[in-house]
């Protein structure tokens, strides 16, 4: 029997990859516009928008893409898509300076975020490039 291309492959299965964010298309703006393409996502691959699983995936999205406008002098590129129960999440800026653990003063809060990122992905990847870096998470949906 043949297999359907993996965009009309059965939710769940191995072969269902979705991708929210084509490399022509412009990245997002904000974090609330990446967290809607990845929520589409999630909602394709049948996960429960009110689970922990889904905020874990949002917040950690929110987190990476608030980083590269902040510190990242902007996203550059941005690639969600879903292979199995695994989310996978790359957010590229045009800094080639590497996410480094802080603690927020008064003056200067924050610093959370990147703690959180590396305690909430299975795995976390930080490559730089002559224009930037780019930092890809795997995120289990199960």
């Amino acid at each position: 029997m043949d297999r359907p291309p993996p965009s009309e492959a059965p939710l769940g299965s191995q072969r269902h990859r979705a991708a929210a964010g084509d490399r022509h298309a412009a990245p997002p703006a904000s974090a609330a516009a990446a967290r809607e393409h990845v929520r589409e996502l999630l909602l394709l691959a049948g996960v429960d928008l009110d689970s922990v699983t889904a905020a874990d995936v949002l917040l950690v999205t929110s987190e990476l893409v608030t980083n590269a406008i902040r510190h990242g002098d902007g996203v550059t590129a941005f690639r969600a898509d879903i292979a199995g129960d695994v989310l996978r999440l790359s957010i590229a800026d045009a800094s080639p300076r590497l996410p480094a653990a802080r603690t927020g003063t008064v003056d200067h809060p924050g610093g959370y975020g990147w703690p959180l990122i590396q305690r909430l992905a299975e795995h976390v990847d930080c490559r730089t490039r002559p224009d930037g870096k780019t930092i890809t998470t795997a995120l289990r949906l199960s």
